[in-house]
């Protein structure tokens, strides 16, 4: 441009999000977005130019997952394409900020050149979506998103910029001559817990003698896995946690029991039978928890939750309790009924979580091994055990798939009971998205530029994202992908097979695909395994390679325990 006394639309939305901090933009660059990035660009913002719009929403979850800091995934008029990202942000509650550039203001409604209606597409998967109808309004629209997300119940957020709001020339100055806001990374608000109010759950929670408290990602989102920590080791009460993208408390822990899933993990079944108060911090009563219903939680058990907005409280009414308060300050309160003499636990209660924790280690190896002894063919739980024992304190274990990543999820429970240690963890949400796996596992090496990353992947999975793996060589982001490899869709083939009378399965097999040779071919390092005494070598030699890598492994499909309870859940829901 000329005159220097302005600039594009563009130019200011990049110098809105630099100025609340933003550093990473993942984006498939297209013609409507050019003047976004050369703002970028300007800014010295990191851009990672994906190979597709739902890759970039990928990654900017997983970035955002990790750092806690808003990533920006900017896409053009193809934005449809991020509708499958934007689903998975909002399940697990991800604030990532969606960019999406729409066809030309001024002929809105008229068939402009890939028109369609942006805003509503993004609705349901977002906290808020909006269009940008006034380039001297940008800063103002960002900064309501960027607060927006990541307050309260955090989420994704959409904002859709017209192209000639993109393209149009605006003073420098643009909407900085009306009062002032804070246009920089403010502080956002925490809800503090009506003292009164706290008193009396802190008081229903000390006359319990057998409590266990499950923590969901609200806890993360607090910042308060410390806390979360903190309380474990005060109070010696059984910490579940639920089904999410991020470890909160080491596995070390002697009060951190598992996952809060009676079919994956047995143990939470058992306690919650036998418990008196079930505290629920920063979770849902969602279909993971079965609603809240007497068939996870007896009637004789207090139900208490706690969470940081009203938003989740209104899906918690079935608790006995409701408690408005940040995850952190909760946690805080709670963790000092100890030393206050208020704490009434049972003294073998702790023990007794530990014995059938224990018992279901033994019993679920010694099943292990009794299945294959008699079949050598590589059983995705010996693939996830074996792939853990490959890693470190300092490594990251990301798993993405149907069976794979229920087995995946066992493993990671059993190698924590052993006294195995990760860095972290990181694998779909709750809408079970798959393809997710590369784009997580790549994003975790950006971010954690010194770690080992190693992703298992069901075939299935890999063939929905793993396109995505091209992105390690263009950025140097070195991942080990492990294929599991049944060929096959095996998670709904076993459906299938106990659905159907026949016993059959269909339109679920693939042809055995050589992932290796494919990897190999782009230039990473890669190795076909069929024997289970071939397999950590395999591991050990691909990270040692420090290319991108896949180890391809030929595995048999085995139903996994929560197939099998749903299968029979929907059979015995028939309508018939």
């Amino acid at each position: 441009m000329s005159d220097d006394t302005k600039v594009r639309g563009g130019h200011l939305l990049a110098r809105a999000l630099h100025d609340k901090g933003v550093q990473h933009v993942f984006t498939l660059s297209g013609g409507f977005c050019n003047p976004a990035l050369e703002g970028f660009q300007s800014h010295g913002m990191r851009v990672i130019n994906c190979p597709h719009e739902q890759i970039a929403g990928f990654m900017a979850d997983a970035h955002t997952r990790i750092t806690r800091k808003p990533a920006v995934c900017l896409a053009g008029p193809e934005s449809a394409n991020t509708a499958g990202a934007m689903m998975e942000a909002w399940g697990e509650r991800v604030p990532v900020i969606f960019i999406t550039s729409a066809s030309t203001l001024r002929r809105r409604g008229a068939g402009g050149f890939k028109e369609v209606d942006t805003v509503a597409m993004a609705a349901p998967f977002t906290k808020y979506s909006a269009s940008v109808d006034d380039g001297n309004r940008i800063g103002e629209f960002v900064d309501r998103a960027w607060r927006i997300a990541q307050s309260g119940y955090p989420g994704p957020v959409h904002l859709s910029v017209p192209v000639d709001v993109m393209f149009s020339s605006f003073p420098r100055d643009a909407g900085r001559q009306e009062r002032p806001f804070d246009r920089g990374p403010s502080a956002i608000d925490r809800a503090w817990p009506e003292p009164s109010r706290l008193d009396a759950v802190l008081e229903q929670i000390a006359q319990a003698r057998k409590p266990l408290l499950i923590a969901g990602h609200g806890v993360w989102w607090s910042g308060a896995e410390r806390s979360l920590a903190a309380t474990a080791e005060s109070l010696g009460i059984p910490i579940f946690n639920m089904p999410g993208h991020r470890k909160m408390v080491p596995e070390h822990a002697p009060a951190y029991m598992g996952l809060a899933d009676i079919h994956q993990f047995p143990p939470s079944a058992q306690a919650l039978q036998a418990c008196d108060a079930a505290i629920l911090v920063g979770a849902r009563l969602d279909n993971q928890m079965d609603f809240g219903n007497t068939s996870l939680f007896p009637a004789s058990t207090r139900l208490i939750c706690v969470n940081g907005s009203h938003e989740e409280l209104e899906h918690n009414r079935a608790a006995d309790s409701l408690l408005l308060s940040d995850p952190g300050a909760f946690l805080d309160a709670l963790a000092a009924l100890r030393a206050q003499g208020r704490w009434l636990l049972d003294a073998g209660w702790l023990a007794s979580n530990r014995a059938w924790r224990d018992a279901w280690v033994a019993s679920t190896l010694n099943d292990l091994a009794r299945e294959t002894e008699a079949d050598h063919r590589i059983h995705p739980l010996q693939l996830s055990l074996t792939v853990q024992s490959q890693l470190g304190s300092t490594d990251w274990f990301v798993y993405d798939g149907g069976n794979t990543h229920f087995w995946a999820e066992i493993g990671v429970k059993l190698h924590g009971a052993r006294g195995g240690e990760l860095a972290g963890i990181l694998h779909p949400g709750s809408f079970s998205m798959l393809g997710v796996g590369v784009s997580m596992a790549l994003s975790v090496r950006n971010t954690q530029p010194d770690a080992r990353v190693v992703l298992v992947s069901g075939d299935g999975a890999f063939l929905c994202g793993g396109m995505s793996l091209e992105l390690a060589f263009q950025e140097n982001l070195p991942i080990v992908v492990v294929i599991d490899n049944n060929r096959g869709l095996d998670c709904i083939s076993q459906q299938q097979e106990r659905l159907f009378p026949d016993g059959s399965h269909y339109a679920t097999d693939f042809r055995d695909i050589p992932f290796d040779r494919m990897v190999q071919g782009m230039g990473g390092y890669a190795e076909r395994v069929e024997r289970l005494q071939d397999l950590a070598p395999a591991i050990a030699r691909a990270l040692a390679s420090g290319k991108p890598a896949c180890v391809n492994v030929i595995t048999r499909g085995v139903i996994t325990p929560i197939i099998g309870a749903v299968t029979n859940k929907r059979d015995k829901s028939s309508i018939e």
